[in-house]
């Protein structure tokens, strides 16, 4: 993000203390692991994931699963992805709500990983078991959905609220992988404004950090920036002027966001402009932008 945005920071304190010690039971079980999957949000790319996450896996190889592939601008995010190839990241976009061939396409991507570790452990007369796989990301980036849809039912909870895994915990995927699964995991202080904000609209912190109709202005600001024709059939709007009233009052009257009396429910507008990017209604869009890294 440019060193405007850095310097203008929130210094928000978002850090439950589950957050500190998962990455305590991550330092001491990662020995246990061959691989890590680190899940983040194609819709934030950059936002999503976590800054310091190096620090507890050492070397394992890492593959950087980007979710709701569906619902992102692949123009942007295809220029992110490539950002991370050339950085020597394994980069796996998936659509885990239609995409097809999901299992293949991980088990194809970990066994590629394995050969060679595989080789060395025949070699050195070791025996044989399953790939065991770390699998981290920050909240509400599909983590527990990819897990469902790897296992082929449902054996973690899914909801597009922060904090629903609460332990770490071994799950089954087959025959040749198992997968250490882990809550949801965030830096103590999000010191970056850009940060904060696309976390706060795409759900990854608790609603009540960033007040909402600061996120809700936030996000229409950026769909008329970049997605205007978004914002025009959204909304009906071309622009968001320094005074937002005039903008919210308009939305409301089109989404039919009125008291008794014809008096303005902000609070509605605000909340239905956030279920809007939470519920994925609004598709095609990616916050986080290469050029501003």
């Amino acid at each position: 993000m440019d060193n405007n945005n850095r310097q203008n920071s929130t210094n928000i304190n978002w850090y439950p203390g589950h957050m500190a010690k998962t990455k305590r039971l991550i330092s001491e079980k990662i020995n246990l692991v061959d691989i890590v999957f680190e899940v983040i949000d194609a819709r934030m790319p950059y936002s999503s994931k976590i800054k310091d996450i190096n620090i507890y896996i050492q070397n394992k190889p890492k593959v950087l699963i980007m979710t709701k592939m569906d619902l992102c601008d692949e123009v942007e995010t295809n220029k992110w992805i490539q950002y991370y190839e050339k950085n020597e990241y394994k980069v796996l976009p998936l659509d885990l709500e239609k995409g097809d061939n999901i299992v293949n396409k991980v088990t194809h991507t970990v066994e590629n990983i394995m050969k060679p570790i595989l080789l060395k452990r025949k070699q050195k007369g070791m025996t044989e078991r399953k790939t065991r796989i770390l699998i981290v990301g920050i909240p509400n980036v599909g983590k527990s959905t990819l897990i469902n849809r790897l296992v082929g039912r449902k054996v973690t909870s899914v909801g597009n609220r922060p904090g629903v895994t609460k332990s770490l915990d071994w799950i089954r995927i087959n025959n040749t992988m198992e997968l250490l699964d882990t809550p949801g995991v965030l830096w103590p202080k999000l010191d970056n404004e850009l940060v904060a904000y696309n976390l706060a609209a795409f759900t990854a912190i608790k609603e009540e950090i960033l007040p909402i109709e600061r996120v809700a202005i936030y996000i229409l600001k950026t769909l008329v920036t970049y997605y205007p024709a978004i914002a025009l059939e959204r909304y009906g709007i071309t622009e968001v002027d320094l005074d937002i009233l005039p903008t919210i009052d308009h939305i409301a009257k089109k989404r039919g966001c009125l008291r008794k009396g014809g008096m303005i429910d902000y609070d509605k507008v605000y909340s239905i402009i956030m279920n809007d990017i939470k519920s994925g209604f609004i598709k095609g869009i990616t916050f986080d932008k290469l050029e501003q890294k």
